[in-house]
């Protein structure tokens, strides 16, 4: 049964939100969770986390950014055309308890899987701190419903045009220094900032946890591609995940594989450009 996009729309450059009916899973959807799609039948799958969902109106919200062949093509899509195959909700949920006082930090496109983390902390009736970030102000997502799910919201850009000029992990920081008693941290973004954010919450011996979506190939363990090393021991980042203790996760390993595929992505970006500009 094909699944009909309702809304599709640029954020900031090269980043768009994409609405897909599917009443069944969002009934059952939950914060941290991934969905598997493929446009067509030639196409790859492509697993992309849940930015959002509605029971009421049956929907699911993606966030993705245009970086390969497939995110590509999506991003030429429109409303009410159809997606051949979308499944979900997979992955484990984030686990969502009282606790006290969360920080949410969410770097580029990672502010969008923050948000229903952030929303389901903060109904739970714990006190949320938000800290998100992106490299200029222009590329900076969902401000204003970061905001509406916050006690406190921290904004940072790494050119300075908005915020604090600089880093989340410098706020982080901050935040971990004062008298407020922190007791979780979340962090969802490239994954050279959440090495970054685990190292600077190591010595203050609070709990962090991260989310390696962005590894996620098939998205059902079978393809191996996904496989991170968390304290010494294997694990697949789709059906083990995707979140993990960040104190115990092998960024190196996770980096190095993340690059493992670029001649072949280069390639297929190559093959449906030029395919699209075929006129034969």
């Amino acid at each position: 049964m094909p699944f009909k996009i309702l809304k599709i729309n640029q954020l900031v450059p090269t980043i768009h939100r994409m609405i897909v009916a599917a009443p069944k899973i969002a009934n059952k959807a939950q914060a941290g969770q991934f969905i598997i799609l493929r446009i067509d039948d030639t196409g790859e799958r492509i697993p992309l986390t849940i930015a959002d969902f509605d029971r009421d109106r049956g929907t699911i919200t993606t966030i993705f950014q245009e970086m390969g062949k497939t995110t590509r093509q999506l991003a030429s899509m429109t409303a009410n055309e159809d997606l051949l195959d979308f499944v979900g909700p997979l992955g484990n949920p984030s686990v969502i308890k009282k606790v006290g006082t969360v920080v949410c930090v969410g770097g580029g496109v990672g502010v969008a899987p923050i948000f229903p983390i952030a929303r389901a902390h903060k109904e739970t009736g714990n006190k949320v701190i938000s800290i998100i970030g992106s490299r200029s102000a222009d590329l900076l997502l969902w401000e204003d419903r970061m905001q509406d799910v916050s006690d406190e919201l921290f904004i940072t850009t790494d050119d300075g045009t908005k915020g604090h000029h600089g880093f989340v992990t410098d706020v982080l920081k901050q935040i971990l220094d004062s008298e407020e008693t922190i007791s979780l941290v979340i962090a969802i973004g490239p994954p050279i900032m959440m090495k970054t954010v685990a190292g600077v919450t190591l010595p203050y011996g609070v709990k962090t946890v991260v989310s390696l979506n962005s590894i996620m190939v098939d998205g059902t363990g079978m393809c191996g591609a996904c496989r991170v090393s968390v304290g010494g021991k294997t694990k697949f980042a789709c059906v083990d995940g995707p979140e993990f203790d960040a104190h115990k996760v092998d960024f190196t390993l996770l980096m190095n594989r993340l690059v493992m595929y670029l001649d072949e992505e280069k390639e297929a970006i190559e093959y449906y450009t030029h395919r699209k500009g075929c006129n034969c």
